[in-house]
């Protein structure tokens, strides 16, 4: 596994595991598959993991799992749930309950996690920083840092509030000016912070089935790679990114992952490589139309919407070109006619606003859902797909 230093001296691997999208078997964390694909890659080098306790039952599993020397084996990662903190004291409760959670004395890293400016300001007052120093000092916490959504000028000012050891931002060829971007990345690395790099693949859509435009495109290379080998190759290929986080639920992309590292080394991607990035970047501007990542922090919604497979059909649709399937699909699923539970379509939207201010991305989540609503199927057609989609399941190409 290719290593890289962190400015203290500590090899990390440079892919990381992140542990928010475990495998899945009837709604809950496939254990048995879950341990096995963590301990293939901890078998093979990685030794990086990332959670939090935002990521459901994630520290759990990760405490139950990480036994008989592999805790040994990894730094591990988790974050501060920030939107619980109210006071001083609740910093010290969660941190404690954390502990617990992964069954381990300390945490290498310790993250704020998903900072935006008002959030920042916010803990601050509430002496976070300082709680952070004491954890350190107790040998609670090894490393201090933050994850971080807002725009370039905010990242720069949380850089420059505190000493950070690293920082975790979201970064990939789709995103290069987007957040922190490349601007971000490079000024941090200047200022001795670590960088570690969250949504290579971009919540997976730059990786697996990709809009045949796209396919096109990689094909003029003489060197074939696979969507999420030319994803992870780019932020590989900047010196400034100490890890890569990569969320593997899958066996045949864990590999592939950990194939892709070990060669992907800083500055080998070629002039002609970075032309087809910036023709694939155009197609997928133009074809998407929410810039989604499918993270979940917009969920639970009180109504019951499922907001990431809503935009997830609303981008597939444009991306494929396939509208008639999307729509079946769409109605199908999140309309509860193909599994007879409840609903869960973007009609049920009430504008209550709570996603927004969860959104990473800022999306103004009520409106695009109207959106989705429009295009895909409101309630009208909802109650037309209950009674003829055994018949349009049918018309589908």
């Amino acid at each position: 596994m290719q290593m890289r230093k962190t400015n203290d001296g500590d090899e990390i691997s440079a892919l990381g595991y992140g542990a928010m999208r475990l495998p899945l078997k009837t709604g809950r964390v496939d254990k048995k598959r879950a341990k096995e694909q963590i301990y293939y890659a901890i078998d093979n080098g990685v030794n990086f993991i990332d959670t939090a306790y935002l990521y459901g039952s994630s520290e759990t599993f990760l405490g139950e799992i990480l036994q008989d020397g592999y805790r040994e084996k990894v730094k591990l990662c988790t974050k501060m749930p920030v939107m619980h903190i109210k006071k001083y004291e609740d910093m010290e409760k969660y941190l404690d309950i954390q502990l617990k959670n992964l069954q381990t004395e300390y945490v290498d890293y310790y993250l704020l996690h998903g900072i935006s400016k008002s959030g920042f300001d916010n803990l601050k007052e509430l002496g976070a920083l300082e709680f952070l120093e004491d954890a350190k000092k107790e040998g609670k916490i090894k490393h201090i840092g933050f994850s971080f959504h807002d725009n370039g000028n905010v990242f720069k000012e949380v850089a420059d509030a505190y000493n950070w050891d690293m920082c975790l931002i979201q970064y990939n060829y789709l995103d290069e000016h987007n957040q922190a971007g490349t601007e971000g990345l490079k000024y941090a690395a200047s200022k001795g912070i670590d960088v570690f790099i969250m949504e290579p693949l971009k919540g997976g859509i730059l990786g697996g089935k990709v809009p045949e435009e796209v396919t096109s495109i990689w094909n003029k290379s003489k060197v074939k790679r696979s969507p999420a080998d030319w994803a992870l190759r780019w932020v590989l290929d900047h010196p400034e990114v100490v890890c890569v986080l990569s969320g593997m639920n899958d066996e045949e992309y864990i590999k592939e992952n950990i194939s892709v590292t070990n060669e992907a080394l800083p500055n080998t991607l070629t002039e002609d490589e970075f032309m087809l990035y910036n023709e694939v970047k155009e197609v997928y501007e133009n074809l998407m139309k929410i810039d989604c990542t499918g993270c979940g922090y917009c969920m639970p919604c009180p109504m019951g919407v499922d907001i990431p497979r809503c935009f997830n059909f609303y981008n597939h649709k444009f991306m494929f070109k396939q509208g008639l399937e999307s729509s079946i699909l769409y109605l199908g699923q999140l309309g509860g006619i193909m599994s007879g539970g409840d609903s869960h379509h973007a009609g049920l939207c009430t504008n209550c606003g709570k996603c927004i201010v969860a959104c990473p991305q800022k999306l103004n989540i009520p409106i695009l859902l109207n959106d989705v609503n429009k295009e895909l199927g409101g309630k009208y057609k909802m109650k037309i797909a209950k009674t003829f989609l055994p018949v349009l399941m049918k018309l589908m190409p």
